[in-house]
């Protein structure tokens, strides 16, 4: 017994030291903090002789980092910086201010200073000013626009300075799998590179006016705000796309990007500069999309219902006929459009955008399914005219 007493008497001894120890720093560390830092920091200021370490020899580069880097360094010229400004009025002073509204990017398209971006880019600003890759600022001038595309046309005095426009190249012949690059300014940082691969083809979003923008390439390089009217380039560090929007619940990078297809661009951007807007190519018929929904699935047909032929149109000349309405208000359908150069049309959507593969002056094969007295297939060719 005695034993243990002695032991518990130790043990109770070595508590009590602890417990007083913390408590003595915990003193020391509320009140004279000096104290505790005094070791350390004096051993700190002790003096050593050190020399930089010895850097280790990198090596040459790989080959991939090699194009890589000579893509960036030959393409960034091309791509500019855009912000806009947005004019305000003061809700008590009834006074107009001009104020920031975005910023995106573009890229230069020829040497007269055409500059080509998104749409929605520029949509509501009242100006717009154009950084170059040397500094220089530029106030643009709005060309024209085409909404159902997406794409804007800015124009910025070049007269004394030549910039390179971006090599042009070809998306119909695209590849899933394909390594693509996108430069633009993210978040307002400028010339950023970021780099992909072609995802897939063929996607379709909604445009700015209510209308699907279709054909667009998906990507999973890195587009974030601000990239939007940057340029997607291809390991050539040619034009194969403009990135026009992400797919993100966040708002950033969720490796789901789309660009507007070149083969779109270089046919919608000449006639913008020339005519300061885009001439869709048409038919001379009538159509309805949520008509013609109602009326494919209560006739159990896939294709789109011609409402009626506009006189004296294309549509007139290669023979098409309207639907015919009988006294009681029904519709019933005589020509119906199922695919256009054996491409398959299934909805109105499809149809404009099949359409808007071709120029004005293009004739195309329809594939019409005809029904009443004459129900038939046929081919029927046709010359596209103005949609003005």
């Amino acid at each position: 017994m005695g034993q243990d007493g002695t032991f518990l008497r130790l043990i109770w001894t070595v508590l009590t030291v602890v417990v007083l120890a913390l408590l003595l720093h915990s003193f020391l560390y509320h009140y004279f903090p000096n104290v505790l830092q005094h070791d350390f920091l004096s051993n700190n200021n002790h003096t050593i002789n050190a020399e930089p370490r010895v850097v280790q020899a990198r090596g040459t580069l790989a080959e991939d980092e090699k194009s890589t880097i000579e893509l960036f360094e030959n393409s960034r010229d091309s791509v500019v910086f855009i912000t806009t400004r947005q004019r305000v009025m003061d809700a008590w002073t009834r006074n107009i201010f001009s104020v920031p509204s975005g910023t995106g990017s573009g890229f230069i398209w020829d040497d007269e200073g055409h500059v080509i971006t998104n749409f929605h880019v520029i949509k509501g600003a009242s100006e717009a000013t154009v950084r170059v890759t040397d500094g220089r600022d530029y106030k643009a001038s709005l060309v024209g626009a085409s909404p159902t595309h997406d794409i804007a046309v800015l124009r910025i005095n070049v007269r004394f300075q030549r910039y390179m426009p971006v090599p042009i190249g070809t998306s119909n012949d695209l590849k899933v799998g394909q390594k693509v690059f996108a430069i633009g300014n993210p978040f307002g940082l400028d010339w950023t590179l970021t780099t992909g691969i072609v995802s897939a083809l063929d996607r379709s979003l909604p445009s700015g006016d209510g209308r699907n923008i279709d054909n667009l390439i998906q990507t999973d390089a890195a587009i974030n705000p601000g990239n939007s009217g940057g340029p997607l380039l291809d390991s050539a560090g040619r034009l194969i796309g403009i990135n026009t929007a992400i797919y993100s619940p966040s708002g950033a990078s969720a490796g789901i990007g789309f660009a507007v297809p070149v083969d779109t661009v270089n046919r919608v951007v000449p006639q913008i500069i020339s005519r300061g807007k885009y001439i869709r190519p048409a038919m001379g018929i009538t159509v309805d999309s949520k008509l013609n929904k109602r009326l494919a699935e209560h006739l159990k047909i896939s294709g789109v219902i011609i409402l009626s032929i506009s006189p004296g149109s294309a549509a007139e000349e290669a023979g098409l006929e309207g639907a015919t309405v009988t006294p009681e208000g029904n519709i019933v359908a005589n020509d119906v459009i199922v695919a256009i150069d054996g491409k398959p049309i299934d909805s109105v959507d499809k149809l404009f955008s099949r359409i808007d593969n071709y120029k004005v002056g293009d004739t195309i094969k329809l594939t019409v399914r005809r029904y009443g007295d004459r129900s038939e297939e046929v081919e029927v060719p046709i010359t596209l005219q103005s949609g003005e």
